[in-house]
């Protein structure tokens, strides 16, 4: 863990000297005073202000997975909820690393730990209201956990953390099969400020894992299962107005919301608007014009950027940043022949990473990679257990592997997301460098919005369309080499459908150290036994670590309080933006 969660009091003040003593927004200057240029939105809040009113709107080029915030797993959904799903804990606003500071939201102050990290007690605050104007209670905290880990059958778009680590998690069928009424017991409401959770193993962490919008009061009597989504009910500072699936979600104040319960939120358009399916040229024009968000944060397309690289007036107003993210090839372990690790060593030697780094948008894009953790990242240590000259791969070594396995040509698919060029490139560079040692990747393309639920995780598909390889990008859950690495390396991770665990890796030796980690109080020693997790998946050549992802953001010159955090693996802080329009 980075930095440890401060006080509700600390947040209040941090929150309100970044935002306040601003009444008009500058379009060139940040929060300070000083000219904003190249980056700036990584070390300072730009055009800071308080001003109300306008509609501000966010742009899309595919479908998010789900506006449910118990039922949706991808960065900018997280960040983007917060707007009407306030969780138990959250991330302040705030640049590069001050984004990964974590404070209380729905919740009074952070988890009180007990029993050596097993039970976990919050209080919620006071005065907690839903649109409607009916009392938030712990009881709501505790379905919402129960319907979006525990109805995978249901929901299974999102983490199952709580599934994994709570008391009696295997066993529990979930609220929708319930009939007691009574929910999984090792979750106590004692009384309707607070929510108590006991865990199987110690979990030194649990205040990140609280952080996730599963643990969003959804009221029970208003729950639709996986039609929620139609007809949320909102805790936070917007509400929806209308939602057309597929197609534009439009938010509006939420008249209950009580800014006393909150000092977070600033509650500043009078609407926003999400634009779906958005073409993704189209979105990088609305941007630069100060029309609109990207609301995926993955940056400008190729040809954009090349524009913005070369005009330093268009470059002034963007930002370059880490966030904690790896861009990697998965390997299937369950698809023949890459069963066996030679096979897998193979492709490890074969990828030229330099063309992939191309095709991804050269350095601005991203360094080269040789780790699966990121070096933003606790527990990442420098090594390169398959280099090759300059990283563009060694035919001689892979054909070795090939032989070693038996094999002197493998036909097998590659799987990318349909809607991410620059994905469908690196993955085409790929195929390049495999043909030429014997191995032929035929590429297949999906949607974002579906593909972990309906392919690349769905293990029964992969096996029975020969997906041997999936392109990847994945951001820490939140700010450890826990957060990082456990939904794509833990074995208990792996499920029917929604799995991120897509080399479907079960290492019994992995799985112990994340649980020995977890558990573990001493920071250090803990972000050691990370560093050993990395260690032991290269050697298995499970993941391929094509590049440390960096972000190109446009900075649109009409929104204000417009921060570049790492807590959203460097996606701009959805919090608190506002308009001038």
């Amino acid at each position: 863990m980075r930095r440890s969660a401060l006080a509700a009091v600390a947040a209040v003040g941090s929150v309100s000297l970044l935002l306040a003593g601003c009444s008009k927004a500058d379009d060139n200057k940040n929060d300070n005073g000083k000219s904003a240029g190249a980056n700036a939105a990584t070390k300072d809040v730009v055009n800071a202000s308080s001003k109300k009113g306008g509609t501000l709107t966010y742009e899309l080029s595919d479908v998010p997975d789900s506006f449910d915030p118990g039922n949706t797993y991808y960065a900018y959904m997280y960040n983007l909820s917060r707007l009407w799903a306030r969780p138990l804990m959250t991330f302040q606003p705030g640049p590069g690393e001050k984004g990964n500071t974590l404070v209380p939201d729905l919740a009074a102050g952070k988890g009180v730990p007990s029993d050596g990290g097993k039970t976990w007690t919050y209080k919620l605050r006071s005065g907690l209201k839903y649109q409607d104007g009916t009392a938030i209670t712990s009881k709501d905290v505790k379905y919402a956990v129960e319907r979006s880990n525990f109805a995978r059958d249901v929901l299974s778009l999102g983490p199952n953390y709580f599934q994994q680590f709570l008391e009696g998690g295997d066993k529990y069928k979930g609220p929708y099969k319930d009939k007691s009424g009574k929910g999984l017991s090792s979750i106590e409401t004692p009384d309707d400020t607070t929510v108590v959770f006991h865990l199987k193993q110690a979990f030194q962490e649990f205040d990140y894992l609280v952080a996730a919008p599963q643990t969003a009061p959804v009221p029970q009597a208003k729950d639709k299962g996986v039609d929620y989504v139609k007809s949320i009910v909102s805790s936070g500072s917007y509400k929806f107005q209308s939602y057309d699936e597929g197609k534009q979600a439009v938010l509006v104040r939420n008249e209950n919301w009580d800014p006393k319960t909150d000092p977070l939120r600033k509650q500043l358009p009078d609407k926003i608007v999400v634009k779906l399916k958005v073409n993704p040229e189209t979105v990088d024009q609305d941007v630069l014009a100060g029309d609109a968000i990207d609301l995926g944060g993955t940056g400008v397309q190729a040809a954009t950027q090349a524009k913005i690289l070369n005009d330093s007036s268009k470059k002034a107003n963007t930002d370059n940043t880490y966030g904690g993210r790896l861009v990697y090839l998965a390997i299937n372990t369950t698809v023949k022949p890459f069963d066996n690790v030679a096979c897998r060593k193979a492709v490890q030697y074969a990828i030229d990473k330099v063309s992939v780094q191309t095709a991804e948008g050269g350095p601005i894009r991203g360094e080269i990679a040789s780790t699966v953790l990121p070096p933003d990242i606790p527990g990442y240590a420098k090594a390169d257990v398959y280099a090759t000259a300059g990283s563009k791969g060694d035919a001689a070594k892979a054909k070795e592997q090939l032989k070693a396995c038996g094999k002197t040509a493998i036909t097998t698919n590659i799987s990318a997301r349909s809607d991410r060029p620059q994905e469908i490139d690196a993955a085409t560079a790929i195929i390049a460098s495999l043909k030429k040692v014997g191995i032929n990747a035929n590429l297949k393309q999906f949607p974002s919005g579906k593909y972990f639920t309906d392919y690349a995780g769905v293990p029964k598909f992969t096996q029975q369309q020969n997906i041997g390889l999936m392109m990847m990008q994945w951001g820490a859950d939140w700010p450890s080499g826990y957060g990082f690495l456990q939904q794509i390396l833990n074995g208990k991770a792996i499920s029917q459908s929604g799995s991120t665990n897509l080399s479907q890796y079960d290492n019994k030796d992995v799985n112990a150290l994340l649980e020995k980690a977890i558990a573990t109080q001493d920071t250090t020693e803990r972000n050691s036994l990370y560093t050993q997790i990395d260690k032991k998946t290269m050697d298995d050549a499970v993941i391929v670590p094509l590049a440390y992802f960096k972000v190109l953001l446009a900075r649109p010159q009409n929104a204000t309080n417009v921060v570049s955090t790492a807590a959203f693996s460097g996606q701009y802080d959805y919090l608190n933006i506002g308009t001038t329009k």
